[in-house]
């Protein structure tokens, strides 16, 4: 049987061409009333869209800074700061400990300068620190170096460089360091007493101070992990005030190590410029912590003071 004829047929419509269609046959339709409507709708859609990111981006922003516990800078690295104090609440750690009246706090709190020690004095002063540290180090992220009782970080252990290096000493000091290294510390002295209201000569230098040298290798000994919280009085009964001299910058020579003021919900923190200044009351109205360095090295010089003589120090003399 001979196969039929059909008709030519026409090629089906792509789904495409047909929606374009009948959007376009939609469009012709619809009266000016549903035209706004569905730009009203469109409008929502899209202050929905953009209000969902910014809302996301907060959570986001709000998600690391808790993780970071960091909600405030108390003094930033590109700022040069002439002299800010905040005044806060004395605890009781103080009570515990014999007090020594015109000394012992009454007045609680931290400050921060960039007007006592130049960067040039600080540059200086970190030379020191790294003469003498170029004779050891820890082999973890954190050595130290305390020119009073002589501390040194060799590998896991302390040695005592005076003892260790004997007349070698000499050719890595100079008396000119341990002159500017006194000078230093006299005026931070000043500071402290003028910020407090209180007498420089009724501040004794007590143990430990010390040069510190932090990167970012992994720790090998509960000395290199300087980042857990502490309070200065608790961990050292000598200490009535702290003081911390940064000889380097963050983000220029190191990333992290910012000093972190804890406190519920309002941290502080003060970002290392060599140069500056950070001094507080050493009980648990300051508890404190320092970021882990995570590149470069960070240097700075822990001078502490005490309100007891018997726990004094001499200023360290050149061997």
């Amino acid at each position: 049987m001979a196969p039929q004829r059909r008709a030519a047929t026409k090629a089906p419509e792509s789904n495409g061409a047909a929606e374009r269609r009948n959007r376009s046959s939609t469009k012709k339709d619809r009266s000016p009333r549903e035209v706004q409507r569905l730009w009203q709708r469109l409008w929502l859609r899209t202050a929905g869209l953009g209000a969902g990111l910014v809302l996301t981006a907060l959570l986001l922003w709000s998600n690391l800074g808790a993780e970071d516990g960091v909600t405030e800078v108390l003094a930033r690295r590109g700022e040069v700061v002439a002299g800010r104090f905040i005044e806060v609440p004395c605890s009781e750690d103080y009570d515990s400990h014999r007090r020594f009246e015109g000394c012992t706090p009454r007045k609680c709190g931290r400050g921060v300068t960039d007007v006592v020690i130049t960067r040039e004095e600080a540059e200086q002063i970190r030379s020191i620190a790294e003469k003498g540290l170029s004779l050891g180090g820890s082999d973890g992220g954190a050595s130290i170096l305390d020119l009073h009782s002589g501390a040194l970080s060799v590998g896991k252990h302390f040695v005592n460089l005076y003892r260790y290096f004997g007349d070698k000493i000499q050719n890595i000091f100079s008396e000119e360091d341990f002159q500017l290294y006194r000078e230093v510390r006299q005026k931070v002295q000043l500071t402290i007493a003028e910020a407090f209201g209180i007498s420089a000569s009724s501040l004794h230098l007590t143990k430990p101070t010390f040069f510190s040298r932090i990167n970012s290798t992994e720790a090998r000994t509960a000395h290199d992990e300087y980042w857990h919280a502490h309070v200065d009085k608790v961990t050292y009964g000598s200490f009535d005030y702290t003081s911390l001299l940064y000889l380097s910058d963050y983000l220029e020579d190191f990333g992290g190590g910012r000093f972190v003021f804890m406190e519920e919900g309002a941290n502080k923190t003060v970002e290392p410029r060599a140069g500056r200044v950070s001094f507080f009351t050493s009980g648990s109205e300051n508890l404190h912590r320092v970021e882990k360095v995570h590149w470069g090295t960070r240097y700075a010089i822990t001078i502490a003071f005490s309100c007891n003589p018997d726990h004094g120090i001499e200023d360290p003399a050149f061997p």
